[in-house]
């Protein structure tokens, strides 16, 4: 006859840790305990409960793990119940010997395009806001130093940093709105006002919205560039170490060889690319939900991704929420949270969350 085990013998801490083995974060690919991701474990009378540290609070693949946490535990005899506090440590990456740093930003994610006119400040802001609201500490810069149009999008059109002097010089408050702190150049020039200036003049500005600014703990600073391959990305490629670029197109085929030639900058510059976004990949009338229209094309954004071998990160409708939205300060994630496009922008931020944890614990 075969020996019951007892059950204060096998149910401690450590059996729950090694029933846990063999379940994988499904992104890194490697086991939890492994990676410390589960601590705390407590066991009373039957009741066991742990905590899961995931690498992003925009983590997609959440509820999945929580469920195979649970369906492993629940393995060992004497377990009645199972409870799993979720939290979140966003790694870092790594530093560069030849790019310094940002003190307290862990993440630094670029968002470019080839050409202007695609929704790449859109993106930039909406992808903020997303990762606000899943919990991270966001940091949004508007780069886009001759065209600075995230203000207005960000409801901060009349917002002015406060400039203080301290030890190490002058120092920038970023403005805040939707848990997402950002300096622009909009904030500190006349709304009418060009902004007339050569190359050296734009690289000082951004070094000192990357260096001279409060930005305090960051998981990720989303930095909105101007389109094209000038000396903003240059600037910011050579200046911080990177955890990678979004590159934003539209399905058509002119704003899709741009893209390709942005791509391949930040490639020769050795930033990992995140993936593409493809905005405006159709259109949905206001009065008519079900309907689709393929203004700009299908489908460019999937085959230029599978050609340039990076991934899609995902595909945003054309609504004129999205329009309403920007022109009114309040972005379609915090307008619209239900709308398709709202609803893209939040599995793309997922997405690249995920992306850049893998990255940071791969280097």
């Amino acid at each position: 006859m075969e020996r019951l085990i007892p059950m204060s013998q096998s149910l401690t801490a450590e059996s729950v840790l090694e029933v846990l083995k063999p379940v994988q974060d499904p992104e890194l690919q490697k086991s939890l305990v492994e990676l410390n991701m589960i601590r705390n474990v407590a066991i009373a009378d039957g009741a066991v409960s742990f905590t899961l540290v995931l690498t992003t609070p925009a983590c997609p693949l959440r509820e999945f793990i929580v469920e195979d946490c649970e369906k492993a535990v629940k393995t060992l005899p004497g377990v009645d119940s199972v409870a799993v506090e979720v939290t979140a440590e966003t790694p870092q990456q790594k530093s560069l010997p030849d790019r310094q740093g940002i003190a307290g930003v862990k993440n630094i994610v670029a968002v470019s395009s080839g050409k202007g006119g695609v929704g790449k400040s859109t993106v930039a802001v909406n992808l903020a806001v997303a990762l606000a609201q899943a919990g991270a500490k966001v940091g949004l810069i508007d780069a886009d130093i001759y065209g600075p149009n995230a203000p207005a999008m960000m409801g901060l059109d009349d917002a002015q940093v406060v400039v203080q002097q301290g030890s190490q010089g002058e120092t920038l408050e970023p403005a805040f709105n939707y848990g997402v702190k950002m300096v622009s150049m909009g904030f500190l020039i006349d709304r009418d006002q060009p902004v007339i200036w050569r190359g050296p003049m734009l690289n000082g500005i951004i070094r000192q919205f990357l260096y001279q600014v409060q930005w305090g703990d960051l998981d990720y600073l989303v930095v909105d560039l101007p389109p094209g391959t000038g000396d903003a990305q240059l600037t910011l490629a050579q200046a911080v170490p990177m955890a990678g670029a979004v590159i934003v197109t539209t399905p058509q085929p002119v704003a899709l060889s741009d893209a390709r030639r942005g791509l391949r900058m930040f490639q020769q510059l050795q930033v990992p690319v995140l993936g593409i976004v493809e905005n405006m990949s159709y259109f949905i009338p206001p009065d008519l939900p079900d309907r689709r229209y393929d203004i700009f094309g299908s489908g460019g954004g999937d085959r230029t991704a599978q050609e340039l071998g990076v991934p899609l990160l995902g595909c945003i409708p054309l609504e004129m929420a999205v329009r309403e939205g920007g022109d009114q300060g309040q972005p379609i994630m915090v307008g619209h949270p239900d709308s398709a496009s709202a609803q893209a922008l939040h599995a793309i931020a997922q997405q690249v969350a995920a992306r850049v944890s893998v990255m940071a614990l791969a280097s």
